[in-house]
């Protein structure tokens, strides 16, 4: 009997896709330019600066000495030691994946467990002020109010999900050992600004490739397609539906895509939605960064996803009392 063989369903959609890049070569030269113009004028000038300083605080000790003063507070509350509190700060003032990376290199360095850094990687890897306050609030809202408001409820969203994640997965922070040894300075900068580098040139490469899919998909007019489907369906304006789409593959592209909306309670939850979510482009960004750990990324899918539900149910109230 003949054997037949069958292509596998990822080698289907490979192939697929390099067909649609194929035919689609100057729509996909273009969303790479512009990619590339968001890494240049957003993403390298406000992230890079905060992978080199987590870098550099883990390799001199530093989650060692907040741990002595968060360690109350951070495992009364989510069950996590005060080392691990440090990449919740860190989370909240960075911006994605500022949190992961941080997360990832107190793992290596033994400053907290695989299993906690797998919780913690749940709600410490954030959106940060300069992205929420600049991008969002300024440059699709035209106001810092909104974008204070919007930094506001996302905080919000990530302390209220750290808990869902504390009673399902409790007590083994304690397991993780508090290093207060400090490397020495230089080398501990050198080794802080070549891990940026890598880090930095990861998150840009997947941003650069999840521009260019969208930009294929709109050129195809799959995006479109998909677009007045949602609106004719649920009665939404077909710029929401693009932000929303947009959005849920890379966060750039769906801010771009808000552009133009009115500040209603339903475009500021849609807000907070996307920027609680991060877009799957944060989620690989984040694997990126585990890859030398033994820590694994599935619960930064779920967690993500429980802040941005958290975080679009918080806006909308927020935004009908105070804007």
């Amino acid at each position: 009997m003949k054997k037949t063989h069958h292509i596998p369903a990822q080698g289907a959609l490979a192939l697929s896709l390099l067909a649609a890049l194929l035919l689609s070569s100057e729509a996909a030269a273009e969303g790479c330019r512009a990619a590339l113009g968001v890494c240049t004028r957003l993403i390298i000038p406000s992230l890079f600066p905060f992978f080199v300083l987590s870098s550099y605080c883990t390799a001199l000790g530093l989650p060692g000495h907040l741990g002595r003063l968060l360690a109350p507070f951070a495992m009364r509350l989510y069950g996590i030691s005060g080392a691990g509190a440090s990449a919740l700060l860190i989370g909240l003032t960075g911006g994605y994946p500022a949190g992961a990376a941080c997360i990832a290199d107190m793992e290596k360095s033994g400053a907290v467990t695989a299993a906690e850094a797998e919780r913690l990687l749940a709600f410490c890897n954030n959106s940060g002020p300069a992205f929420l306050v600049g991008a969002v609030g300024v440059g699709v809202f035209h106001s810092v109010r909104a974008g204070l408001l919007l930094y506001a409820v996302h905080i919000a969203a990530a302390l209220l999900a750290g808990l869902f994640f504390r009673r399902r997965f409790p007590g083994d922070a304690a397991e993780a050992p508090v290093f207060l040894d400090s490397a020495d300075p230089a080398a501990a900068l050198t080794q802080a600004v070549r891990r940026s580098v890598t880090a930095i040139l990861n998150v840009c490469g997947f941003v650069v490739s999840f521009s260019v899919l969208l930009a294929v998909l709109n050129s195809r007019g799959l995006l479109s397609l998909l677009c007045g489907f949602l609106s004719e369906r649920l009665g939404w304006s077909l710029p929401f539906s693009r932000a929303l789409i947009a959005g849920l593959f890379e966060l750039g592209s769906g801010t771009a895509a808000m552009e133009g909306l009115a500040l209603t309670p339903p475009s500021f939850a849609l807000a907070a939605l996307l920027t609680g979510w991060g877009g799957l482009s944060v989620h690989y960004q984040t694997l990126s960064l585990l890859t030398d750990g033994k820590a694994k990324g599935a619960l930064h899918l779920t967690g993500r996803l429980l802040s941005a539900s958290i975080g679009a149910a918080l806006a909308y109230p927020t935004a009908l009392l105070l804007l």
